[in-house]
């Protein structure tokens, strides 16, 4: 009985010992990677690279949309300084066809950050494709930010 027990000891010593597999660093990623360019006879169309980082962890860099109307949970990031007027404006904002709707965790849905100047690095999960938020708008590039991702973005400017 015990020679079994010898064999499977002595086998499994021989087993590579495993290393915890190193973090992978996000994909850099600019807002000119979002859609060709020049744009065609049928609209914007992604490009192979963004339709690659879509899931993946990646890093923008980009500018806080001044809201009038703040909505929890979320902020837009566009590729220069842009404020809306949505009172004013409705539906007509100037916003780039680029601009990203980068979203809070779950546990921080509730949450209004205020607007901050000037460019932000933000870390999170891309996502690529037609989505409908609460108020009717449609995003089609979207960030969900970790917990930590707003206290790094401010602690870097």
């Amino acid at each position: 009985m015990r020679l079994p027990f010898l064999l499977l000891a002595g086998a499994l010593s021989l087993l590579p010992a495993t290393a915890p597999a190193a973090p992978v660093a996000p994909v850099e990623i600019g807002f000119s990677d979002f859609f060709a360019s020049p744009i065609g006879p049928r609209g914007l169309a992604p490009t192979a690279r963004l339709k690659a980082a879509a899931g993946h962890e990646v890093r923008l860099v980009g500018f806080m949309v001044q809201r009038e109307q703040p909505q929890a949970g979320q902020f837009l990031l566009t590729p220069r300084p842009v404020s809306m007027s949505e009172h004013a404006d409705g539906d007509a904002d100037d916003l780039p066809a680029s601009t990203v709707t980068v979203l809070l965790p779950e546990s921080q849905r509730a949450r209004f950050v205020a607007h901050q100047p000037g460019p932000l690095a933000l870390t999170g999960r891309l996502e690529y494709g037609a989505a409908e938020d609460a108020t009717g708008r449609v995003s089609w590039i979207r960030l969900h930010l970790a917990p930590e991702a707003l206290a790094a973005a401010s602690s870097s400017h």
